[in-house]
């Protein structure tokens, strides 16, 4: 069976050794009662039934007439307080659940994997109880150090001693490198930058290094002052006047994590990989998979012409109008330029 086939693999991988013949006889087996009361036991000692429901105890495997029954028991509350998703194994009708065929295996299969789950979830609380110690800045080698410290904790390795030499640190960094390379399909660990480079030219990098920084540094101001004012201007309408204080309290801390100054350095061109200048088209049929969305078929019908091309346009001509008879040619707003009027005798 492949669900035998599969609880067998588990519970060697978790160091339970080889599946009993006996376990597809249920809950009435002793040694199906054993292996489930070590599962158990392990769950309790990795913490996993620390908030677990009251009644919800370890299993026991006992011998006796009533050794099935309290062992039923325990089973019910111990899937309880896991959350077990078999409706069938975590229902009222747990001893009926079990005489079915394949039910004492979906039961082995997820107590192992909520084993591994708590294997998992234990290693990591102890990686954070021994985070890297923050160093002060201003120090000289801070900087290095720290990223010692960092690559060790994301290889998994120790935490190293007081005053250990750096150089002492880096050969256990690439022991650990060395030993997990094999495992990396080929290919993929080329680095961009293939030939070594000598005084002059890593001079040079430095500069240009410097220089693109300060232009990048002078662009992302430009972003960050577009942004200051686009945010801004949401703060001019009334409703935005009652909801000042909440839209503040969202924006501000994603504004501070936004800098001017670039991280990027020359160990990242040392990092790189070669992988890193193939450049994809935005229009090519790989980028198009992930950013193209229903929006793009849309088609726009026709739209009124705004204008705003004063080069296409011509100054208007003036207008004459001839003059009326009824004298009104007058009223038209001509002057009369130079005339007297006639003094009465």
């Amino acid at each position: 069976m492949e669900g035998a086939a599969a609880v067998a693999q588990d519970l060697l991988a978790l160091g339970y050794g080889a599946l009993p013949e006996t376990v597809a006889r249920g809950s009435w087996c002793p040694d199906f009662r054993a292996l489930c009361a070590r599962l158990a036991a392990e769950l309790a000692t990795l913490g996993a039934l620390e908030q677990r429901e009251e009644g919800a105890e370890v299993l026991s495997a006992r011998d006796g007439p009533a050794a099935e029954d309290e062992f039923l028991r325990q089973l019910a509350g111990l899937l309880r307080a896991l959350h077990c998703p078999d409706r069938a194994l975590g229902g009222d009708g747990l001893a009926l659940a079990l005489r079915e065929p394949g039910a004492g295996l979906r039961l082995l299969s997820f107590l192992c994997a909520e084993i591994q789950a708590a294997r998992l979830l234990c290693l990591q609380s102890r990686r954070d109880l021994s985070p890297v110690p923050p160093l002060r800045q201003g120090t000289e080698g801070a900087d290095m150090v720290q990223e010692l410290l960092l690559t060790r904790q994301a290889l998994g390795l120790p935490k190293p001693m007081p005053r250990t030499p750096a150089s002492q640190l880096l050969q256990e960094i690439h022991a650990k490198i060395s030993e997990l390379l094999p495992s990396v399909p080929p290919g993929s660990m080329q680095p961009l930058l293939s030939y070594p480079l000598n005084s002059p030219q890593w001079e040079a990098l430095e500069s240009l290094s410097q220089s693109l920084t300060e232009q990048y540094g002078c662009r992302r101001c430009l972003l960050l002052k577009r942004l200051d004012l686009t945010t801004a201007s949401f703060h001019w309408s009334h409703r935005a006047e009652i909801q000042g204080a909440a839209m503040r309290a969202v924006l501000s801390p994603l504004r501070e994590l936004l800098t001017p100054e670039s991280d990027v350095s020359i160990a990242h061109v040392l990092a790189a990989r070669a992988d890193l200048s193939r450049l994809v088209p935005a229009t090519s049929v790989a980028a198009r998979r992930g950013t193209s969305c229903a929006i793009h078929k849309v088609m726009m019908g026709h739209v009124p012409d705004r204008g705003g091309r004063p080069n296409e346009l011509e100054a208007p001509m003036p207008t004459w109008q001839r003059r009326r008879e009824d004298g009104g040619g007058w009223k038209a707003g001509h002057q009369r330029w130079g005339h007297k009027k006639k003094k009465k005798k």
